[in-house]
């Protein structure tokens, strides 16, 4: 269920927060006349983004078949020597046959063993190809989350509490998202889990370090803080919308068997727990 939610929180920061922003930035007054001549920048880079992760997933899939290929010939390989191995041990000596195991079932026995050998491959493939969404949904948040710390050091008296309470409630939603994704991963040990969650938890302070450090030259209405801002925002819309039409909700839901065969009870409260996520972070757009 937490998973759902989160899919629904990832979904409405795109949606509400990310591509929203980008779209007015680039439609600042601010801005170059070669900017505000075509009023779609924004659906542009998100668009690039898209394209890009279809490209670089394209590309994890093909490395994950490499390696299956050449698994299977080394397991052939093997398979081989083995099998020359036994025959030859069989032609010198028949003290094999005589004290317990017949020629059948250790090629039995052995046939066994490999195929245990293809369902961890197998496996570790379906965990390459969820590594490889968590990570880019990562990318997503990070990006956004050192916007939003600059933002929040550059912010007047005036709105910052406002602003301060409304990120808090956003970045642990979206920590929630995020966690859901990663303890998915099932990765042995604990060292990688908290590498990825301390890397969420320090961008944001990180850019609040960048906003103070610039703060006394820093003109949040200047061309190219706008352009920067826009830009980054379109970018991290496109990654995570990819990431949860694609890598979550496709992947969790329309290409699940076991989704399709849960009780009617468990679908209801997976999407209920999805809307509830959208619907929150949908609400927190009034205010950050």
């Amino acid at each position: 269920m937490g998973k759902f939610f989160g899919t629904g929180v990832i979904l409405a920061t795109a949606f509400v927060h990310m591509l929203p922003d980008g779209l007015e930035n680039f439609s600042s007054p601010c801005l170059s006349e070669g900017w505000q001549s075509y009023g779609a920048y924004g659906g542009v880079f998100c668009m690039i983004s898209s394209f890009a992760l279809q490209l670089i997933e394209l590309a994890a899939v093909s490395n994950v078949e490499k390696i299956r290929a050449r698994k299977a010939a080394e397991n052939m390989s093997m398979d081989i020597e083995k099998t020359h191995e036994s025959n030859t041990s069989l032609d010198t000596s028949s003290t094999d046959t005589t004290a317990g195991n017949s020629p059948i079932e250790q090629a039995a026995c052995h046939d066994h063993g490999h195929e245990h050998v293809h369902s961890a491959g197998l496996l570790e493939d379906a965990n390459a190809f969820k590594h490889v969404g968590t990570l880019v949904l990562e990318l997503g948040i990070v990006m956004h989350s050192i916007i939003i710390g600059i933002t929040l050091s550059n912010t007047s008296n005036d709105g910052f509490v406002t602003l301060l309470i409304a990120l808090v409630f956003h970045q642990f939603f979206e920590g929630v998202a995020l966690g859901t994704r990663i303890n998915d991963m099932n990765i042995k040990g604990w060292q990688r889990p908290t590498l990825m969650g301390l890397l969420f938890i320090i961008m944001t302070p990180i850019g609040c370090a960048i906003g103070i450090g610039i703060h006394s030259s820093f003109n949040p209405n200047s061309s190219s803080a706008i352009l920067a801002s826009a830009i980054l925002d379109s970018l991290s819309a496109g990654v995570l919308l990819y990431s949860a039409y694609i890598s979550l909700m496709g992947q969790e839901i329309n290409h699940n068997p076991n989704f399709h065969k849960a009780a009617f009870s468990r679908k209801f409260v997976c999407f209920i727990s999805m809307y509830c996520g959208a619907a929150l972070m949908a609400i927190l757009g009034k205010w950050a």
